[in-house]
């Protein structure tokens, strides 16, 4: 199997150049050589390439920046993407494709099925959507995976902020109305890697998945589990534990709208492909092992 990556410096993308080398010739890009400001360029790179599979992890990330500029946006997380759906139908090549919780208003306080309605806030949000539906539209063979709150070990992260912040203040105000589950990029390679095993085998795998680490909380219970966890193995942590105040996302206002409920529902990828999805705490001990050494 061939398989072209592109994206392999973000925090998804360094991970699935671990998890996908098994698989196959694995031949990865970043943004200095695969501009997706450039579609043109990208979709000549793809085609050039003549992949088995073309994973895209690449993607304009910064939900405020995105508001001041959406052709920017667009063209990196709708047009380019739409361009590489192109080719994968021509060629008959997989495309993995990554999207988000934010293409939902992220009202009510049930998990969201793949199916059930999207109404974007934001321009990010928008954005992804028009991505996800390029790539359904193109016919191409597709693994869309939809995650939230993504954490890496690599680069900066919610855990590490918190834990720095902890470390120099007495107080924090963390927010406590939204929910999700954090989700390791390490989970998103692995499981990306196992889906394209099953995917040679059983291509009517084919379509959309809702994929995020088992359980929910919120910004506040995240930021507690993180500093006690820490505070427990001796790290040094000023802020004591009756310190951290439970804030509305209201006391922060952002240019970008947040979806309250990130709550997603991954039946239908636990179903497909014989998984079992690990809590959230599980994956961010690990990370936070690895980040403190200890």
């Amino acid at each position: 199997m061939k398989i072209l990556l592109l994206g392999k410096g973000g925090q998804v993308g360094w991970e699935l150049q671990r998890a996908l080398a098994p698989l196959g010739e694995l031949i990865a890009h970043d943004l200095d050589t695969a501009d997706f400001t450039r579609p043109d360029q990208v979709a000549a790179l793809a085609r050039d390439t003549r992949a088995d599979v073309i994973v895209n992890a690449a993607a304009h990330t910064a939900v405020d920046k995105a508001e001041s500029e959406p052709d920017l946006v667009r063209l990196i997380n709708a047009t380019t993407p739409a361009a590489l759906a192109a080719v994968a139908a021509e060629q008959g090549s997989w495309l993995v494709h990554y999207s988000t919780d934010y293409v939902f208003d992220g009202s009510g306080s049930t998990a969201r099925t793949e199916d059930a309605p999207v109404a974007p806030l934001s321009v990010y949000g928008q954005t992804k959507l028009e991505g996800e539906q390029a790539i359904t539209a193109s016919g191409c063979q597709h693994l869309i995976f939809r995650t939230s709150w993504v954490f890496g070990a690599r680069g900066g992260n919610f855990a590490k902020t918190m834990l720095k912040l902890a470390a120099e203040r007495e107080a924090l105000k963390v927010i406590n109305d939204q929910v999700g589950a954090p989700t390791g990029a390490d989970l998103l390679a692995d499981i990306t890697a196992h889906a394209l095993r099953t995917a040679q085998q059983r291509p009517e795998v084919s379509g959309l998945y809702h994929l995020v680490a088992g359980g929910e909380t919120t910004w506040f219970d995240y930021a507690r589990f993180v500093i006690e966890w820490a505070r427990a193995r001796g790290v040094a942590v000023k802020v004591a534990p009756d310190a951290i105040a439970p804030v509305p996302t209201t006391e922060y206002p952002t240019p970008a709208r947040r979806p309250l409920n990130s709550r997603l529902n991954t039946n239908k990828l636990q179903a497909a492909f014989g998984l079992r999805l690990p809590h959230w705490q599980a994956g961010v001990e690990r990370m936070l092992t690895e980040h403190l050494g200890v």
